[in-house]
């Protein structure tokens, strides 16, 4: 029998991530001909790849010559670094998805920003069509409001300084001290609903969790023939969130 193929490599990319790890070894940088010695490269193809390395940002030249790493790498490094956080709440969500047979969403406050982190649904279970950004809509969803009456009075008045309370739907609050009011007196607290405010036949239920300092919201998404089981929802959402939170404050 004939031996079995092995897999095909791209000899460039290895020679480029060779160079990658022999920057990555000099803290003050090093130069060209230092870091094709060091990975055997001949000097012209090391500086060919490096070439092309600090024009796409993964390495910078520095003033003397010498090469380090460029800022390309610290944000992939900060996205791997959310992506293996996000890995460990996963299975988390996909629970609660079953349990409560429901899409389940995991939102944080960002740069002043409420933003999407991950969504957990299935056949059975929809998302809510995201039709209006969650960006733009954190007074009319139960994952936004969640952020919102946890902020500090500045960070909050902050957030509604740059937002207009867009009416979405009949039921949406486009009253900015009705809005205040609600999240004050939230009677679900530290739960917050959105009974049909984003999306006609949707109601939501969300809770505050937390990656370390940075706040955050999970929630789950009903049609709205299941109102009468928001309070159940709350008392499954709590020590799930209470489990996300302890998740994701944990250092990698």
């Amino acid at each position: 029998m004939a031996e079995q193929a092995g897999p095909t490599l791209i000899t460039s990319v290895q020679r480029a991530m060779r160079l990658l790890e022999a920057v990555s070894a000099h803290e003050n940088g090093a130069p060209a001909k230092q870091l094709a010695r060091e990975t055997g490269l001949p000097l012209a193809t090391a500086y060919h790849l490096l070439r092309t390395l600090v024009h796409d940002g993964y390495v910078r030249k520095l003033d003397d010559g010498g090469f380090v790493l460029g800022d390309k790498l610290q944000t992939l490094r900060t996205t791997g670094r959310a992506q293996a956080l996000l890995s460990r709440v996963r299975p988390t969500l996909g629970a609660l998805r079953d349990e409560l047979a429901s899409a389940a969403y995991l939102t944080f406050y960002e740069e002043g920003e409420i933003r999407v982190a991950e969504i957990v649904d299935g056949p059975g279970t929809p998302r809510v069509d995201l039709w209006v950004g969650f960006e733009d809509a954190g007074h009319a969803t139960a994952l936004g409001k969640t952020v919102l009456r946890e902020l500090d009075d500045e960070a909050r008045k902050d957030y509604l300084s740059r937002h207009q309370l867009a009416d979405l739907t009949p039921r949406t609050i486009t009253s900015l001290p009705e809005l205040l009011r609600r999240l004050d007196t939230a009677p679900m607290a530290p739960a917050v609903t959105d009974l049909e405010e984003y999306a006609l036949g949707t109601v939501c239920v969300a809770v505050p969790v937390y990656s370390g300092d940075m706040l955050g919201s999970l929630g789950v998404s009903l049609p709205v023939n299941r109102l009468s089981r928001l309070q159940e929802v709350r008392e499954r959402l709590l020590p799930t969130a209470s489990r996300v939170t302890r998740s994701l404050s944990l250092t990698i």
